[in-house]
């Protein structure tokens, strides 16, 4: 053995919290009903089942069980993994297994189990087990990990998520075991005995496989052995001889076993290499050349994949046994499936035998197990490798399967070639045991237990348990420099006959052969485990078992455990020195150890342990009960704790090994101390160790132990006799230390006058062969560091007064001096007695003393002291991992104070000086490489905010900050006070937390994502108001968000008028009075033609109020979409009848309702907003049950894909609708499908729209009979999907199908304008705003085609493919060769607006100009001139101006002068085509200005809206020539453009247009006229008003297809333009509404916005202010937004330097947090700002003060801890006699905070308050918060000599500090005066005086930061001007103005003293 074993003998320790167990889920299953249960319910009355009643019960049931069914019960136990980040609960999971239930509870000390999961599977359960899967994320690097259990059967594996995710992986083969690693499942492939017949005698077959994830393929395991000779080379793990016996994650390491050398390995599992890969899967050229020489291809063919699927035996192939292949139960596999690739397997290339031998084995041996002497490297490929499924070996065709050598290659080449499985994981050899002659005598057999542990001084073991040789083997590993690799050093052996590791305390529990339980840790032994209540057979051996009690009674609570059983251990748990000796000889025959015993079995023994966790685990008895323990933790004490941190950080290994094991000895000793006793106890420990005598020390004597010591402690004299082993303590196991100390308080001043022991008696002298005596100056000095560490921090700081006494002690008698005197300094109180212990000087030389322990003792608060006075200091010395809090001060005052940039990256080492331990070097922390990238981004910041961002990425929190002294903290805080005021927008959660920002933590916490209803965006309420009227809900407008809308419309109803004017659902009103002459009947059929002109408006309004409810909605996946159902029924007054078209009475147009249901599906479906969460399953749950609502399914598809979820439709699904062959379900579908993916260039979807559309068929193929309206959705699909990418062959073809000619017969026929329009409007799409730029397109000539498309001509002859289909022309339709320009023209001229858009290409603008002479206006359509003039201006882009003159200007000259009446004007003519032109540039305006809500382009557009109402109102000779219909339409167009400007707006004037055009519904107003109305509406409150149109390209393309100004006449009608293109406007929607929401109440709120725009070239930079909630502009125009003060913080958000942040806050509701500054009130409350309380006071800030009434508070601030101080310190009660000038201070501080807004100071202020008070009073104990108020007032002092400037930063800018300073001033001051001669014989070094005088003094030298004097006494002295003193004390570093009161002391009582200088002296 390498290490020597290093053993505590004959100590003990007590376990703690025993307890029966039983496995929870057993308890469970008894209630379930399964197979199992019923088996045992038949044999066993219901009573009997597992009853409580001990384990009798439970084994009479289950003996009758089978055997086999037994065995299956199993379960494990794991630590809980989701720990709640405030407190992590500490709890167990138990996974239980038995027949086919598996039980997943969770149940922990404080809180019963309970079910988590329990899962049912069909067949048995072989293994279940946790595992985590990596799931890959596509965008980010890191991966998800997802937490799952699996459960293992015969043929699958079930994965169970904890999300909620199930997988089924089927196995294609039998499982013996499988191993749960870091990337997924490890598989072990059952051997049989068909394995050698199958395979080659070459190739063995693979046998372990991974699973990386439940959807990814099995695929074999590489490996990579330590080869003998040319390095290690890599294969296949297919050795069948190798059985994996543990498997670990965290390291990623494997243990296996192999069975016939019988030697353990270690394997490193990893990710394969490329290379790695490529060597197995390579193709090996046969050397030989033997007839086999084809592809040894090395691959597991996808036969793999295909096994589980063949379910039946049969199929073709010789000799192939029909039924026999299915018997045994795993996966059947055919013979026929080997038939095939029968000849592709072959041997490759002989490599080296596999195996790594020792070279300890013969060479014979070797040969002897290599099957064959070339073993092959293994590749394997074919089912072959697999078929483990034959278990009769008699079956026929075995041998045919055997390829024999002189196989010919000729048939083998037919074999398909099949697809590798690539391996993923690789399993590298990093260790072996060694097998030595004389070691074991016979071979070790399998490992039962693997496990890894590690000790206390942080060495990592992976112990293996050897049954066979009842031993544990520990193997001792470290990692490589890189952390890459494992190096395993060294193993040592343990007898052991069990054991299992105790995580958290680093230990491990050991059953040693004699049934005895040992902690050790790591090797180290530290003690037997005392179980109460169970004898360990030691004890029953030597002492007889009468006075032991029943073991159940024993167990006894460990209250008072110690009494019970303290006498009782010192019979018999203290053995006499034989039977101990009789241990080892006992240890050589264990197997026959309790037959030659006579043991009396009742008692239990222990007979094993299982479920370690944490410090948990269970005994299994003999008696088949088991009892839950736990062992007890190293020490409770956060002090202890840390000094044991401290000291295995100096100590080298073994010494601090020693001093560990010997703590935890004395610490838990059955009946041990309470936690409160146990620094007393360390401290005795610590110092007996060093070789004290605590005996005699008076003040460790006087430590109080309320239970009697165990003798480990008493004081050790050194026994030279024994070989100067100073660890044999047994002779003092039998001294009865018993006797109960005297207690005492050791801070009483009577110490002070006990007779103290002089010096020179020996008793006093240090032991110096004390194991820790050469290290005590070392150890002295860490303890030090660790007493300032928690100086630091206000929760530890009382624990640092335990350790003042111990250091002071160890100070003395190292004689530093300087130390004592910093101690006495901090603790004048504590510190009085003079006893040291002498050390000889001849040992002092033993002692090492380090180089770090300087003369000058390390004071943390001196050096930030002299920090703030802009001093050099050397670096303070710091241990790294423990001091912490003492690095990040130094490092923060360093950047903050000092003001170095690199303080905290690369200076570290200019502050910091890092101890290096016995053998740990610290180069350099991790954290720093991970801190300088940070740096980089903040160079440019200021200080305070670099500091903020640097804690926060150490991990401080306010929590922290809380603990930190006021003094120390004050320039944190400062800091933090300044970046609260201008923050950055960009700062991380935590950055906001730190600086007290809810409304920016809130806002960088990214949850704000909706993950329901409830929780939408904002944590706005989302519940819709409740109403009266039970259809209210249906109309499908409720889930606006109503407390937005009032806001932003808070002075009227409009929002509730939109609702009345959309809604569909209810009847509408049908008032027709009945005329005297008409009768019933008549009556009856007036009423319902009445109808029909309503039910044209009904029919319209889904497609505004999809508009109007934009992504409103968070769908719940488990209800269908609530659909309001198309009401076309009507009411008429005043009888309230029903009024129905559905008659008889009238003719109603067939499929009249088509397309408005599939508008209103489209409507329902564009409610969901695209974060919510929607899958494949719930659209498919959606399908309605009816077939009159397909059409409306149809539309619900398509708007999926308008807002992006139909994406997550499975293509089986979309197949499936398509084949359905139902025409709107097609076009909803294409068109969504496209949506979705636009500009994508999606390649599967371009399939699935080709087969749509003719023209991108090949010419031969079959003419498939697609309807027309869904030819013209693809090919509107096309363009969507390839928008903006200029793809060239597309383009091509739509070009040529905009003058696609109609066929021979009768096809493209119909409709042809709308195919050729949607041809024009995709090729615009897909060449969108690339103008001239058309890469590779030149010599289609797009602009000239189009342009001969617009203005006729002849027809081109057709170039490439198309030339076949368009062969012969149509024989009904006769256009000759000319193009047929009426339908062509609408078409093309979008083509060029939208190619061309805002390129400003004037040659192409030209093209589009109106004609400007009669006779070719007389050739155009007017409405050809509304789409040209709206073209050209989009072109012209940047020429579009908000006024009339502008839209005028585009009217041709000769339109404009005055006519004469001579010449042959067609008045009617020019009147249609002068306003189509306005209408068009009114258009192109809208389009320009979308979403602007720019004034301008109102005014100029509500002004030609009056206009052509005017017209229309003349019955007279205008409106006749124009026409209705065509004012109608410019109307319609100029109303949409209006409401395009002003979208999301809700502007009152629009919608009062929209109002008027919503009643008008008689004569001409046709069902499109409805539609373009009631869309104006829908964008005008686009999505509630959160929503507003973009003018990106992309959306003006979508606008130019959704609001085509030609409107269906009636709602069958898709002549000119396709119905369902109204909606792409969707696509032009963007989210830009910023609604401010009050952090505290999170209700949205007002608050004042500024607004600043770029400049460009129409206007210079502005600023607007804005209320928001409000619309903000489109983003690019901006550069800054910034939230003003002064009622809420201000908050900028930077939009030049990126916008991402903004849109992330836009698209989650624009939710944008505020937080409102103290004594301010919203602007709801008090919209003119009089009620503020800081109004009245801002003038004159000190009546303010005294104005100030507590109870006003409420109004300043809603913090909880503010309102209840005013409340009880503020106000004068009966039951606390306050003085009154205390509450006006209180009051004064509390208002200072409050208005100052840091309410954080408070604490600070009373703190200081405190401080002074004590001071003058004279009851401080301790100088410690003088050192804080110093801390202060030298902050304060270096601010204001930075000049007036700097002091509005500060945080104490009251007279509050000026007051206190003076107050501390006055009192030291008083102080000296009368006791100056105190203070000159400390100076002198004569001895300290008396208590009080002692604190007065100590308090003196701390605030006036006087040095330690005594060694300086003589210099000072003998001073006689003060210049002399000046010059002599300049380098002691005193404050001049603290010199100054020096001055009367040292200057002797010199008279004029006093006023030396010729002023008084309290001006300092």
């Amino acid at each position: 053995m390498s290490e020597v074993v290093y053993e505590e003998t004959a100590t003990m320790i007590a376990a703690g919290e025993l307890q029966s167990f039983v496995p929870f889920g057993r308890e469970h299953c008894k209630n379930h009903p399964n197979a199992f249960n019923l088996q045992l319910r038949e044999l066993q009355p219901a009573s009997e089942l597992w009853s409580s009643d001990g384990a009798a019960g439970l084994v009479g049931s289950l003996q009758e069980v089978s055997l086999q069914e037994r065995e299956r019960e199993c379960w494990q136990l794991r630590k809980g993994c989701k720990g709640v980040r405030e407190e992590d609960v500490e709890f167990e999971e138990e996974l239980y297994t038995a027949g086919t239930v598996v039980v997943w509870s969770q149940g922990s000390r404080t809180q019963a189990s309970n079910v988590y999961k329990a899962f049912t599977v069909d067949s048995p359960v072989q293994q279940a087990l946790w595992c985590t899967f990596a799931v890959p994320q596509s965008k980010k690097d890191e991966e998800e990990v997802e937490q799952t259990v699996c459960i293992v059967q015969s043929s699958c594996v079930n994965v169970h998520t904890v999300t909620g995710k199930d997988f089924i992986s089927p196995l294609p083969f039998q499982v013996s075991n499988v191993w749960a690693t870091k990337f997924g499942l490890l598989l072990e492939r059952k051997n049989t005995a068909t394995d050698a017949q199958l395979g080659i005698p070459g190739e063995p077959l693979p046998t372990v496989f991974s699973m990386l994830h439940p959807l990814d393929e099995i695929a074999p395991v590489v490996c990579k052995p330590t080869a003998l000779f040319e390095g290690s080379h890599v294969q296949y793990a297919s050795d069948a001889t190798m059985k994996i016996v543990f498997s670990c994650c965290q390291p990623s390491v494997v243990v296996s076993y192999d069975t016939v050398q019988g030697i353990h390995s270690v394997w490193a599992l990893r990710k394969v290499t490329q290379d790695e890969r490529s060597t197995v899967l390579r193709c090996t050229v046969d050397p030989i050349g033997t007839p086999l020489g084809l592809m040894a291809s090395g691959l597991l063919t996808s036969h793999l994949r295909n096994i589980s699927r063949l379910d039946s035996p049969g199929g073709s192939g010789a000799g192939a046994g029909t039924g026999a292949s299915a018997v045994g139960t795993s996966s059947p596999l055919h013979y026929s499936a080997l038939h095939s690739h029968q000849n592709r397997i072959m041997t490759s290339s002989p490599g080296i035998h596999s195996r790594v031998h020792s070279p300890s084995i013969s060479n014979m041996a070797a040969l002897s197990r290599a099957h064959s002497p070339g073993m092959a490297a293994p590749s394997f490929s074919g089912a072959a490798r697999f078929n483990t499924s034959f278990h009769s070996p008699s079956l026929r065709g075995h041998h045919g399967l055997l390829p024999s050598p002189n196989s010919t290659v000729n048939d083998t080449m037919l074999v398909p070639e099949m697809e590798p499985i690539v391996p993923d994981l690789c399993m590298e050899q990093l260790w072996s045991e060694t097998v030595t002659a004389g070691c074991y005598r016979e071979m070790s057999s399998q490992a039962s237990k693997v496990f890894l542990t590690s000790d206390l001084c942080e060495n990592r073991y992976l112990c293996f348990l050897v049954e066979s040789h009842q031993q544990l083997r520990c193997v001792k590993f470290i990692e490589s420099n890189n952390t890459s690799q494992l190096i395993f050093t060294s193993v040592a052996t343990i007898p052991a006959k069990d054991a299992e590791p105790l995580q958290n305390i680093d230990a491990m529990l050991v059953l040693e052969a004699c049934g005895s339980l040992v902690l050790y840790t790591g090797i180290t032994r530290v003690s037997k485990v005392f179980v109460p209540g169970l004898l360990s057979p030691t004890f029953s051996l030597s002492n007889s078992v009468s006075h032991f009690s029943t073991p159940m009674e024993s167990v006894s609570t460990p209250a008072y455990a110690g009494s019970r059983h303290l006498q009782r251990l010192d019979e018999a748990a203290m053995p006499s020195p034989v039977t101990e000796l009789r241990g080892p000889n006992i240890k050589h025959h264990e197997g026959s150890f309790l037959e030659d015993y006579t043991f009396q079995h009742a008692t239990p023994y222990i007979h094993a342990l299982r479920d370690p966790v944490c410090n948990r685990v269970t005994l299994e008895l003999s008696s088949g009960a088991m009892l839950r323990i736990s062992i007890p933790e190293i020490a409770t004490s956060e002090l202890v704790r840390k000094c044991l941190q401290a000291i295995r950080f100096i100590l080298p290994k073994e010494a601090a090994m020693k001093v560990l094991v010997k703590w935890y000895n004395i610490y838990n000793a059955p009946g041990g101390p309470s936690a409160h006793a146990e620094w007393n106890l360390f401290v005795t420990c610590f110092m007996t160790l060093m070789g004290y005598n605590t005996e005699r020390l008076v003040w460790t004597r006087n430590l109080h132990f309320e239970v009697p010591l165990s003798p480990v402690i008493a004081a050790k004299k050194a026994r030279p006799s024994d070989g100067g082993s100073e660890e044999d303590l047994d002779y003092l196991l039998g001294s009865h230390y018993h006797r109960q100390m005297n207690s005492q308080p050791f801070c009483s001043n009577n110490i002070l006058t006990e007779t103290m022991f002089s010096p020179s008696t020996p008793s006093l002298k240090l032991d110096s062969s004390a194991p820790l005596f050469p290290h005590i100056p070392a150890l002295f000095y860490v303890l030090h560091l660790l007493y300032q560490e928690l100086q630091l921090d206000e929760l530890q700081r009382a624990r640092a007064s335990s350790l003042v006494c111990l250091l002071q002690q160890l100070a003395r008698d190292l004689q530093l001096e300087e130390y004592v005197d910093l101690y006495w300094r901090d603790y004048p109180s504590l510190i009085g007695f003079t006893e040291s212990c002498v050390i000889d000087q001849a040992l002092i030389g033993q002692m090492q003393r380090p180089s770090f322990l300087r003369e000058e003792p390390p004071c943390v608060l001196s050096w930030l002291s002299s920090c703030l006075r802009g001093e050099e200091m050397p670096p303070f010395p710091c241990l790294p991992g423990i001091c912490q809090r003492t690095r990040l001060m130094v490092l923060s005052y360093a950047l903050y104070i000092i003001g170095d940039e690199n303080a905290t990256s690369t200076d570290i080492s200019k502050y910091l000086a890092k101890l290096s331990a016995g053998q740990k070097y610290y180069a350099s922390e991790p954290h720093y490489r991970r801190l300088s990238s940070v740096k980089v981004k903040f160079s440019s910041e200021s200080l305070a905010e670099q500091l903020v961002v640097w804690l926060t990425s150490q991990g401080f929190t306010l929590k922290d900050l809380e603990s930190v002294p006021f003094g120390v903290a004050l320039p944190i805080r400062e800091a933090i006070y300044r970046c609260r005021e201008r923050p950055c927008s960009d700062w991380s959660e935590e950055v906001c937390l730190l600086i007290g920002r809810q409304d920016l933590t809130k806002q960088a916490h990214k949850m704000t994502l909706a993950k329901s209803k409830a929780s939408v965006g904002s944590g706005l309420s989302l519940e819709p108001p409740v109403t009266t009227e039970a259809d209210e809900e249906e109309d499908g407008m409720s889930d606006i968000i109503q407390e937005v809308t009032g806001l932003i419309w808070s002075q009227d109803l409009r929002v509730q008028e939109v609702r009345r004017l959309l809604q569909s659902s209810r009847p509408v009103r049908v008032s027709v009075v009945q005329l005297p002459e008409v009768s019933d009947h008549e009556y009856i059929e007036e009423k319902e033609n009445k109808l029909l002109q309503l039910c044209q408006r009904t029919m319209a309004l889904p497609v505004g109020r999809g508009l109007f409810t934009l992504f409103s909605y968070h769908p719940v996946l488990t209800e269908p979409l609530p659909v309001p159902k198309l009401n076309l029924t009507g009411r008429a007054p005043p009888r309230n009848t029903m009024v129905d078209l559905n008659s008889g009475n009238i003719d109603v147009p067939t499929n009249m309702t088509s397309w408005p249901s599939f508008h209103n599906g489209v409507a329902a479906g564009l409610k969901i907003a695209p974060a919510s969460q929607v899958d494949s399953a719930w659209i498919a749950y959606n399908k309605p049950k009816i077939p009159e609502l397909a059409n409306e399914y149809a539309g619900f598809l398509m708007a999926l894909g308008l807002n992006g979820h139909l994406t997550k439709l499975a293509t089986l699904n979309i197949h499936d609708y398509l084949t359905k062959g139902h025409e709107m379900t097609s076009i909803g579908l294409l068109l969504g499908v496209s949506s979705a993916k636009l500009g994508t260039m999606d390649m599967s979807i371009t399939r699935l729209l080709s087969i749509h559309i003719p023209a991108l068929l090949p010419p031969t193929s079959t003419e498939l009979d697609v309807p027309h309206n869904v030819q013209v959705a693809a090919v509107i699909g096309v363009g969507l999907v390839y928008q903006g990418t200029g793809h060239r062959h597309n383009a091509e073809v739509l070009l040529s199908e905009i003058g696609r000619p109609p066929g021979p017969e009768m096809e493209y026929c119909t409709d042809r304008e709308s195919y050729s329009l949607a041809a024009g409007l995709a090729l615009g799409m897909v060449c969108l705003g690339h103008g001239s730029n058309l890469i590779g397109m030149t010599d289609l000539n797009v602009p000239e085609q189009l342009y001969q498309y617009m203005v006729g001509g002849h027809r081109r002859a057709q170039a490439g493919a198309s030339r076949e289909r368009h062969k012969s022309p149509s024989y009904q339709i006769k256009e000759g060769d000319t193009i047929n320009v009426d339908v062509t023209c609408p078409g093309a001229t979008l083509a060029l607006a939208m190619i061309y858009l805002k390129t400003n290409n004037r040659s192409i603008a030209d093209w589009l100009k109106p004609p400007d002479t009669w006779f070719l206006l007389d050739f155009i359509k007017p409405e050809f001139l509304l789409l040209r003039t709206l073209a050209r201006c989009i072109i012209m882009w940047d020429e579009i101006l908000p006024n009339t003159e502008w839209v005028k200007s585009n009217i041709p000259q000769i339109m404009r002068g005055t006519f004469d009446p001579s010449e042959d004007i067609n008045m009617e003519t020019m009147a249609q085509a002068q306003d189509y032109i306005t209408a068009g540039a009114c258009m192109a305006l809208g389009l320009r200005f979308a979403g602007s809500a720019n004034s301008d382009a109102f005014d100029c557009l509500y002004e030609f809206a009056r206009t052509f109402m005017k017209i229309m109102s003349f019955a007279g000779t205008a409106a006749v020539q124009t026409g209705y219909y065509n004012l109608q339409t410019g109307l319609s167009m100029i109303l949409l453009a209006m409401s395009m400007v002003m979208s999301g707006t809700g502007n009152l004037k629009v919608l009062q247009l929209c109002r008027f055009f919503h009643k008008r519904t008689g004569g001409e107003m046709n069902y499109g006229f409805h539609m373009a109305h009631h869309m104006a509406l829908g964008l005008l409150f686009l999505g509630g008003g959160r929503y507003t149109l973009s003018t990106s390209n992309s959306a003006i393309a979508a606008l130019l297809c959704a609001l085509y100004p030609h409107f269906p006449a009636h709602s069958t009608d898709n002549r000119y333009h396709l119905q369902a293109l109204r909606h792409l406007a969707v696509l032009a929607a963007e989210p830009r509404l910023l609604v401010p929401v009050d952090v505290d109440s999170l209700k949205p709120c007002y608050a004042l916005l500024e607004v600043t725009y770029k400049g460009t070239k129409w206007y210079d930079e502005t600023t607007v202010e804005l209320m928001a909630p409000t619309m903000l502009p489109e983003l690019h125009l901006l550069k800054r937004v910034k939230v003003k003060g002064p009622r809420y913080w201000e908050l900028s958000v930077d939009l030049s330097k990126e916008t991402q942040h903004l849109k992330s806050i836009l698209s989650r509701d624009g939710v944008l947090y505020v937080k409102l500054r103290a004594g301010q009130l919203p602007y709801k409350d008090d919209p003119q700002g009089w009620k503020s309380l800081l109004a009245s006071t801002v003038n004159h800030r000190n009546p303010g003060v005294r104005a100030f009434k507590p109870e006003a508070i409420s109004t300043f601030t809603s913090e909880p801890a503010l309102v209840s101080f005013a409340e009880f310190f503020c106000k004068a009660s009966d039951e606390i006699k306050h003085r009154d000038d205390t509450l006006v201070l209180f009051s004064a501080m509390l208002y200072e905070c409050v208005t100052q807004e840091c309410p954080e100071m408070l604490p600070t202020y009373i703190a200081i308050e405190q401080a002074v008070g004590a001071l003058r009073r004279g009851d401080l104990q301790q100088t410690f918060p003088l050192w804080q108020m110093r801390l202060v007032v030298e902050l304060w002092d270096s601010r204001v000599l930075r000049g007036p400037t700097n002091r509005h930063d500060a945080l104490l800018t009251s007279e509050f500090l000026p007051v206190m300073k003076n107050m501390v001033d006055v009192a030291l001051d008083g102080w000296l005066k009368d006791n100056g001669s105190v203070l000159r014989s400390y100076m002198r070094g004569e001895a300290l005086p008396k208590n009080a005088q002692s604190i007065a003094l100590a308090c003196f030298l701390v605030y006036r930061s006087i040095p330690c004097l005594r060694n300086t006494n003589t210099q000072l002295e003998s001073c006689s001007s003060l210049g002399d003193l000046l010059s002599r004390s300049s380098q002691l570093r005193i404050p001049l103005r603290d010199l100054l009161r020096l001055v009367p002391v040292l200057l002797g009582s010199a008279p004029g003293a006093q006023t030396l200088l010729g002023f008084p002296l309290q001006a300092f």
